[in-house]
């Protein structure tokens, strides 16, 4: 298999003349143009109609969620309940990377289009896994400080002859589909504010639809149309206000403004449109999954009150103009890390007699909503999972009841779901044949408390929570709330209530594929790639991967014969919190695309183990009170990227096993920004050097703990 490495800009040369070899480079290093007779044999180009006709083609998967109405659901039967134990591994296409891979693959006419983190682009050959080629934007690396949640991207989009990919640094690009070659790259947020794009575009009525990221950095989310063809901004529309000051955008956003408070502005109010989007062609209506305010806490980010529109919102838009159509708000006010950026997915349900166009969500406040999609009208909501923060939704307001004290105001609040939420960003899936949506569960609480003072820092983590009192809520009552274990839940959308669940989970979870041979395919934390009964959720097959999957699979077929391909690579938000998954946490959780057919007889290679050798340091003479200041700096400011309790994660140095070199250094880190162009943030502005030294104390005795329970 071919290696490519993600990890620098720079390719190795030998890695280069192989790459040249299977792309037919020309001196520049760029594929050469393809000949008319090579058009004539390449992908037809990808249309509206034929996103729109997929299950006319049902052996190709053209959009992100194959269809318009995202519901991620393939009508292939080759592979099914009755055979898919044979199924085996056709190909696999390692990727030298141990960042988060997250993308859902697309394959047009026989050739797979897959991203990677750094916005990396592969295109393969669907059948054998040979490289096609491949498109590196040179994303810099110092652009990584403005991640809060690792550096994925979770897929391109197809429209015309092109490609199109969003970069994690904020630009659109569009690529020759046939050539890998370049043909244009647009600026998506000006550079003005530390913005980041880890979601895939999406392409409406020959329009690029694309969002971006950032709202802990301090930022005003929108959402951007691009000329397929040209690279043009054709519209921008904003889902919360500005400063009143500078006028409003549109009379929606006007209205908005009327529910907010204070200087929201000052904090750039977030509501960033990072992932989901949803289009309906008969209604022509494109849909918008609106996340999380800036910062979290809305005592700070507007101390008056007011629901904050259109934060944690479902936002209807015209597709020509990016108007507003409709909106429903899943958390008013929200000020738990609510998004609603989740999942969406459109179905035509009978609901009470009446068939009911519908637009389904289960966001990460935990509960699972059925709106009408002509009109925003609230049908149901119920808790998919346990629920604390609010008792049920009103059924004539379309409001969540809340329960005193959820919103921290006073004193510190356990909440469940926390801010992982009940569902984060991995895709649930709905089978029309099953009538089901099943639903990737998450199940933690999590302490929230509010800060006696906060101070607004530019491109620094702004959450408005203190974490220094959360770190110092005791085990036990923690231990009071619910934890859940679960995977799936099997949720009948009409009867409203959970059908099965399937069990098994960690802490985090992963995208889901259901088809039309009544199954359900899903990876886990720890390798495995399952495939269950769509009717009841028993298991029928499973392999491993060699490393942890938390992206959605996908089902196609060329010249005749289905294939299953799924994307595994661990990292992300609370894979990086939570450090390695697995049985063996020192095994590297190498980015590889894998590929299923029936009989298939590929053989993976041996997992890669991390070397982790005792630390060549003196052991700390530090306080314990320092110590213990520097563990709840360390949860603040470090555990984001380096792991809760300094646990390893694969995708960043373990600093439990940092060498001597590295502590000698570490006011010029951690103060000064020394390694900023490696992607590790400078915290002089928000930490003193004894913050520094306490969190290096710190470290070193958690380096001690670690060496002594396994050493080498």
């Amino acid at each position: 298999m071919t290696l490519i490495n993600t990890r620098q800009t720079a390719i190795p040369l030998v890695l280069l003349a192989t790459i040249c070899i299977l792309t037919a480079c020309s001196e520049d290093s760029s594929p050469i143009e393809a000949t008319s007779e090579d058009a004539e044999a390449g992908v037809r180009p990808v249309t509206g109609e034929r996103i729109v006709n997929a299950d006319a083609e049902p052996g190709n998967w053209l959009s992100t969620g194959r269809t318009y109405d995202e519901q991620r659901f393939s009508p292939l039967t080759k592979i099914n309940e009755d055979n898919v134990a044979d199924l085996g591994l056709a190909w696999y296409f390692d990727i030298d990377t141990n960042r988060a891979m997250e993308a859902t693959p697309l394959v047009a006419d026989g050739v797979m289009y897959v991203s990677v983190p750094w916005s990396v682009v592969y295109a393969l050959d669907a059948v054998t896994g040979e490289l096609l080629w491949s498109f590196d934007p040179e994303t810099p690396r110092s652009w990584g400080v403005n991640a809060c949640c690792d550096v994925p991207n979770r897929g391109v989009a197809l429209w015309n002859d092109k490609v199109y990919v969003a970069t994690f640094d904020g630009y659109l690009i569009a690529i020759n589909a046939q050539t890998g070659k370049q043909v244009w790259k647009t600026d998506t947020i000006a550079r003005t504010a530390p913005y980041t794009i880890t979601g895939a575009p999406r392409v409406f009525k020959g329009k690029v639809i694309i969002g971006n990221g950032g709202a802990e950095y301090g930022v005003r989310g929108y959402v951007s149309a691009y000329d397929a063809e040209t690279g043009e901004q054709l519209w921008r529309t904003y889902t919360v206000p500005g400063d009143p000051a500078d006028g409003f955008e549109s009379e929606a956003m006007e209205r908005a403004a009327e529910t907010w408070t204070g200087e929201w502005w000052k904090f750039g109010g977030g509501g960033t449109a990072w992932d989901s989007f949803a289009y309906d062609p008969d209604l022509d209506l494109m849909y918008v999954g609106v996340g999380n305010g800036s910062p979290w806490n809305r005592e700070i980010r507007s101390p008056g009150g007011g629901d904050n529109l259109f934060l944690a919102s479902i936002l209807a838009l015209d597709p020509d103009d990016g108007s507003y159509a409709w909106h429903y708000q899943t958390t008013p006010g929200e000020t738990w890390d609510y998004t609603a950026t989740q999942h969406m997915i459109l179905a035509d349900l009978d609901i009470d007699g009446a068939e009911r166009k519908v637009i389904m969500q289960a966001p990460k406040n935990g509960f699972f909503y059925v709106i009408d999609r002509e009109t925003g009208e609230f049908i149901s909501g119920d808790p998919f999972i346990a629920v604390n923060w609010a008792t049920h939704i009103d059924p004539d307001s379309g409001r969540p009841v809340e329960v005193p004290g959820a919103r921290y105001e006073d004193a510190h609040a356990i909440v469940f779901p926390g801010a992982w939420g009940g569902h984060n960003w991995h895709p649930m899936s709905y089978s029309p044949q099953s009538g089901l949506v099943y639903i990737p569960l998450i199940g933690n609480s999590e302490a929230f408390a509010s800060p006696d003072e906060f101070t607004f820092t530019d491109s620094q983590l702004n959450t408005a929570v203190d974490w220094k009192t959360v770190a110092n809520v005791s085990p036990a009552e923690i231990a009071m709330h619910p934890v859940i274990s679960a995977r799936v839940s099997a949720w009948d959308p009409v009867a409203r209530k959970e059908v099965f669940r399937i069990e098994s989970g960690n802490g985090w979870n992963a995208g889901l594929l259901s088809t039309a041979g009544n199954l359900v395919f899903q990876g886990e934390a720890n390798g495995e790639f399952e495939a269950y009964r769509a009717t009841d959720g028993q298991m029928l097959w499973k392999a491993h991967a060699g490393t942890g999957i938390q992206a959605a699979p996908i089902s196609f077929e060329v010249d005749g014969e289905q294939y299953v391909t799924v994307v595994g690579g661990w990292g992300g938000s609370l894979g990086l919190f939570t450090g390695d998954p697995g049985p063996n946490p020192d095994q590297d959780a190498v980015g590889r695309i894998l590929t299923y057919k029936l009989s298939g007889e590929e053989k993976l290679p041996p997992a890669t183990v991390i070397t982790k050798r005792q630390p060549d340091i003196a052991d700390t003479d530090a306080t314990p009170e320092t110590i213990e200041q520097g563990r709840a700096l360390f949860l603040d400011r470090c555990s984001w990227c380096h792991g809760y309790d300094t646990i390893g994660n694969g995708s960043f140095p373990d600093l439990r096993y940092s060498d001597a070199t590295t502590h000698s250094l570490w006011d010029s880190i951690v103060i000064d920004g020394a390694y900023v162009g490696k992607g590790m943030p400078a915290f002089g502005a928000v930490l003193t050097e004894d913050d520094a030294q306490a969190i290096r104390a710190y470290v070193i005795r958690q380096g001690r703990i670690a060496f002594a329970a396994d050493p080498e």
